[in-house]
């Protein structure tokens, strides 16, 4: 990428990670820059706003040192791209796509936008088939779907990154060979010692190797923090939709790069709106959800697993509310649960994934997965009233019906939600009819007879 205009002697100030420059030449919006000092070192920026005096520059590598009066600006004539290639997994990277695992430069193939991949919304496919993640309340109670967007709720203090370690280990597509399935893992604005966590679990595990690894850090740029997210759904894209691989991207924590948006926002002057956030903020996190599905013509698919943490376990707050709208369901970490010491914490009562349906049953899981999923949402339902009744009257006067789905409550919180090692799918229905079979048979209205008869056997206990 060479140069294709110079500034000098044009910077008039610096307010954080904002350069401005007098306008002395033609660029454009989202151009990229480079910004270089007295000390010559070249610093990334990106051209955030023109008018018809001033040009404003992310900068995306610290200012300090920068003297305006002998800082030279370089624009190139283009967006900012990433240089992809074959040898993306089993690498490490900073929020701008560098390598940061010592190792040599990637090899380049192409050199994507990271914008995303134009793409016809008539070329996109339903998405379909089952990714299994390991953990019993996202596979049996709210499946993944190949293709699929599906945030995970969470809030500070509970343990997404363990979750979100876990997944990246042992998340699988059924019947497809391990060189066909890849993850895509960028923390956004994390501290070093969380950075090393992800980078050394995925080593251990032997996961880094089908794998590609953004870290953004607590102590980079915030500017960096709105092109982590793009740098690694670059390299997704170019996995899933040109190297033919289904890949799963998990980011966390998009709260960070919310918070960034807004500190830029603010930066630049703009009318803030709700909770001090830019008013486009849903139009920003749609362009990066939205990235994800399936696509005609191409064997590769995009699968995201965002991750948010909600300030004060605000479920409304502008940055899950949003997401909510955007995305195909969540999933809801539980602070009692998790106070209970029950891991994962996933609360499948406000948890929900909208695509379940097109992605379990006969040809995808087993025939009685959604049957099975359905009856035991409705047993923990009903658990919720049980338990709710036994705070005001106490257990002693329960009828004989509310005690046992009492009990059938604290059976699956601690039975079926926690676990302490990763759970196939079979397992988990396993672990789901066992939990059934204390429930009178007249109870279980969302099965057959036939799944009672295969499953349970006899009649009302």
């Amino acid at each position: 990428m060479r140069p294709r205009l110079s500034l000098r002697h044009a910077a008039q100030r610096l307010e954080g990670p904002l350069l401005f420059l007098r306008r002395s030449v033609e660029v454009g919006y989202n151009e990229a820059v480079e910004v270089v000092g007295a000390d010559g070192a070249a610093r990334l920026g990106r051209v955030s706003a023109v008018d018809g005096e001033v040009i404003v520059v992310e900068l995306l590598e610290a200012g300090s040192g920068l003297n305006l009066g002998e800082t030279a600006v370089r624009f190139h004539g283009e967006p900012l791209h990433f240089g992809v290639g074959p040898g993306l997994l089993g690498r490490v990277f900073d929020g701008v796509g560098r390598p940061a695992d010592g190792g040599a430069p990637l090899p380049v193939e192409r050199r994507l936008r990271i914008d995303g991949l134009p793409l016809n919304p008539v070329a996109r496919a339903t998405p379909r088939d089952f990714i299994e993640t390991g953990v019993s309340a996202i596979d049996l109670m709210n499946s993944l779907v190949r293709g699929q967007k599906l945030p995970l709720f969470s809030g500070g203090g509970l343990p997404h990154d363990r979750i979100a370690v876990a997944i990246a280990r042992h998340a699988r597509l059924r019947g497809a060979g391990t060189e066909d399935f890849a993850i895509v893992f960028a923390g956004i604005g994390v501290p070093h010692d969380t950075a090393e966590f992800f980078r050394r679990s995925l080593e251990e595990s032997g996961a880094l190797a089908r794998s590609a690894l953004f870290l953004n850090l607590a102590g980079d740029a915030s500017t960096q923090r709105l092109l982590t997210p793009r740098f690694a759904l670059t390299a997704a894209e170019y996995l899933a939709f040109v190297e033919g691989r289904h890949v799963l991207a998990i980011l966390t924590d998009m709260t960070a790069y919310c918070e960034a948006l807004r500190e830029v926002a603010g930066a630049r002057g703009e009318v803030p709106a709700r909770k001090g956030f830019p008013g486009y903020m849903y139009s920003d996190l749609a362009s990066l959800y939205e990235r994800a599905g399936c696509v005609r013509g191409r064997p590769g698919t995009l699968t995201q697993l965002p991750i948010l943490t909600m300030p004060s376990d605000d479920i409304g707050h502008p940055v899950p509310d949003l997401s909510g709208y955007i995305t195909e369901g969540q999933i809801v970490l539980s602070r009692a649960l998790d106070r209970a010491g029950v891991w994962p914490p996933i609360d499948v009562l406000p948890s929900l994934s909208r695509l379940m349906k097109d992605g379990t049953g006969r040809g995808y899981t087993d025939a009685d997965h959604p049957a099975l999923a359905s009856q035991l949402y409705a047993a923990y339902a009903r658990a919720g009233q049980a338990r709710l009744l036994a705070s005001v009257v106490g257990e002693d006067g329960l009828s004989d019906a509310d005690r046992r789905y009492l009990d059938f409550g604290r059976r699956f919180e601690r039975e079926l939600i926690h676990q302490d090692a990763p759970r196939s799918l079979e397992d988990s229905m396993r672990c789901g009819w066992r939990l059934l079979a204390g429930l009178p048979r007249s109870e279980l209205t969302r099965l057959s007879d036939a799944q009672i008869a295969a499953y349970l056997g006899g009649e009302a206990s």
